[in-house]
């Protein structure tokens, strides 16, 4: 999301969003809170009129889901749509066996405790006693479904007055959307009776939470604008704007050295990922040099274009490379460099390295690569499998090339081939687990190998067997396809693949792929020190123990957050006077919790057209303890 002003959303829209907003913040006290279990999305989902299943919440809250946000909360409200009274009639009619509109607690329970998605007695029992109105032991199942219809509209209307009634809440940011709140005639009295009885009839749920312990809560004199009104609050703002011209990327290139083409040269390939939770991840790598040498190195998207009508979309995302020398353990590792220069899509560093062994950890600052909305997969998805002639399935043309990109990317050594090593990369990524020796052997018997390796071929049959297995069912190939960032069309949109090259100008250097526990954490203390290294601190005003870093490159500004003292604070960010700019936070107001005595990473910023001059300008505030 630029911070560039966006159009005003119609009604409709608006009306939406509040509505969002009303259900999530009955559940939490922060738009800013993440949803952190299926049981509070449970929560939220039936605050915005929902009657999630069990299905409903396992396909949005998967095992490898940890957390979703507020606006991922709005895009499975536009999925899942509110249960219709005409549907549950139905439901109920093929349960009336008698079709004289009543349903017995006998049948009822036999229906709710043997089929779908089982209930216990004791949750039978508590729908029953709602819903048997006459207390004749019958359940009238048409005023039952006007009861929970009605009940979700009033659980509705009930969440919105309470956002109404709250100031605090009303003040807060959601995202980029500013908030007007709606007009309601439902009485509070009312509206806690609906809450109840939804709570009653929407069955079977996960048992209740705790609210987060992250939940943020803003006193009444704090504010979302840049501009507080409290003298207390400007005491505690820092104002930041920096000018970036499009001329200085252009002379800011490092030169390549003099007879490159005679250093000794290693590379190795990898990707970067989009997980569920907004993070990214990739491979790390650990570069050995036996003695001391000049060295170039560098990172860069990597091309898998098959033509000119169909360019390789993930080129624009900004990459790094972060060297951090190998101690005895991964805590003794010291920060050493990382690529600050640009040509082109290519980030570049050039200096000296001693002998030793360095971790390499590839980085992208999540401006570029980030989550896209699920509205632009409307489509119908590509077909994957078909019949021939003969009846024979295969893969179609559309699968195979995308079968082959992926095999380019798993490559790692670039040498066509798959080595066992490579491949469980591949199978980690997709499926959790690692292919065996024993189990490589047998692909050695069924698919083309070469020198105990996996060729293209090898590759593509291996996955015809998987799709031939299941009858033609494509279900474990998307399943694969996803995991690799690409969507239904077969576009690689939650991905991006690159090439680190090493060039060493006396030694041969060599670089191996490793898969490190400590991976976020030690790419993270990489980031962080190259931004303290930098640059200095400022104080943020009346606030002596809580500092920014504002580390400005040659193609990213970057701020970093040091709380120096024992509590936790809510520092609040706004960049809305930036100009040409893109966030890796993706929205243009935030807030940030800093705990005691750490250091935080900010926000990533860059330009969104480089041919352009862009100008960031940030004012970081702290929020009032409640």
């Amino acid at each position: 999301m630029s911070f560039q002003e966006s159009p005003r959303p119609s009604d409709e829209e608006e009306a939406f969003y509040i509505q969002c907003r009303a259900a999530y913040l009955a559940v939490f006290r922060s738009s800013l809170t993440n949803i952190a279990s299926k049981q509070q999305l449970c929560r939220a989902l039936q605050q915005a009129g929902r009657n999630p299943t069990y299905a409903t919440l396992n396909k949005y809250w998967t095992p490898r889901t940890s957390k979703l946000n507020f606006d991922d909360f709005c895009e499975i409200l536009k999925n899942e749509k509110k249960t219709e009274e005409t549907e549950l009639m139905r439901a109920f009619k093929r349960m009336d066996v008698n079709s004289d509109g009543y349903i017995s607690h006998s049948e009822l329970e036999k229906a709710l405790t043997t089929r779908g998605e089982k209930m216990t007695t004791e949750e039978v029992n508590a729908i029953f006693a709602l819903a048997d109105i006459n207390k004749d032991g019958k359940l009238d199942y048409a005023e039952f479904c006007r009861l929970l219809v009605s009940t979700v509209e009033q659980c509705q209307m009930a969440a919105l007055e309470r956002l109404e009634a709250n100031a605090k809440l009303k003040r807060q940011n959601f995202g980029s959307q500013s908030y007007s709140p709606p007009k309601s005639s439902v009485s509070s009295a009312s509206s806690a009776t609906a809450a109840a009885a939804q709570a009653a009839v929407t069955l079977p749920q996960p048992p209740e939470t705790p609210r987060a312990e992250s939940d943020m809560t803003l006193k009444k004199d704090s504010r979302s604008s840049s501009r507080p009104s409290s003298a207390r609050s400007r005491r505690s703002s820092l104002s930041n704007s920096i000018t970036m011209t499009s001329s200085s990327i252009k002379a800011s290139k490092i030169p390549e050295p003099s007879g490159l083409q005679e250093w000794l040269h290693s590379y190795t390939r990898g990707c970067f990922f989009l997980e569920d939770d907004g993070s990214i991840g990739s491979l790390q790598y650990q570069l050995h040099i036996p003695q001391t040498t000049n060295v170039y190195l560098t990172i860069q998207p990597l091309s898998l274009s098959h033509g000119p009508d169909k360019p390789s979309s993930w080129m624009t995302v900004d990459t790094a490379l972060f060297v951090m020398s190998a101690g005895e353990t991964k805590e003794d590792s010291t920060f050493v460099c990382f690529t600050e220069s640009k040509d082109k899509e290519k980030y570049v560093w050039k200096g000296e390295l001693h002998a030793g062994t360095y971790y390499l950890l590839p980085f992208t600052s999540g401006c570029k690569l980030k989550k896209r909305s699920k509205k632009s997969l409307s489509n119908k998805p590509v077909e994957l499998v078909y019949r021939t002639d003969t009846g024979e399935l295969d893969l179609t043309r559309e699968l195979r090339e995308v079968l082959s990109d992926i095999f380019e990317v798993i490559d790692l050594d670039g040498n066509g081939l798959l080595s066992l090593e490579e491949y469980n990369f591949f199978e980690l990524r997709t499926s959790g687990e690692k292919c065996d020796k024993d189990a490589w052997a047998v692909c050695k018997e069924n698919f083309d190998m070469r020198k105990n390796q996996l060729t293209r071929q090898g590759f593509m049959e291996l996955n015809l067997m998987e799709a031939t297995e299941k009858d033609g069912d494509p279900a474990d190939l998307w399943v694969t396809l996803e995991a690799m960032g690409y969507n239904r069309m077969l576009e690689l949109v939650e991905a991006c693949p690159f090439q680190i090259d090493v060039h060493c100008e006396g030694t041969q250097p060599s670089v191996q792929p490793l898969s490190m526990d400590s991976g976020p954490k030690l790419l993270n203390q990489a980031v962080q020190k190259s931004i303290t290294a930098r640059t200095g601190a400022k104080a943020l005003r009346g606030q002596d123990n809580v500092f920014v870093y504002t580390y400005r490159g040659e193609h990213r500004i970057s701020s970093l957050i040091a709380n120096k003292t024992n509590q936790k604070v809510t520092v609040h960010v706004n960049n809305e006077q930036s100009r040409n700019c893109c966030s890796s936070r993706g929205m243009s107001v935030f807030a940030v919790e800093v705990p005691g005595r750490t250091k935080m990473v900010c926000q990533h910023v860059l330009p969104i057209n480089e041919r352009q001059d862009w100008t960031y300008n940030c004012v970081e505030t702290i929020l009032p303890c409640t």
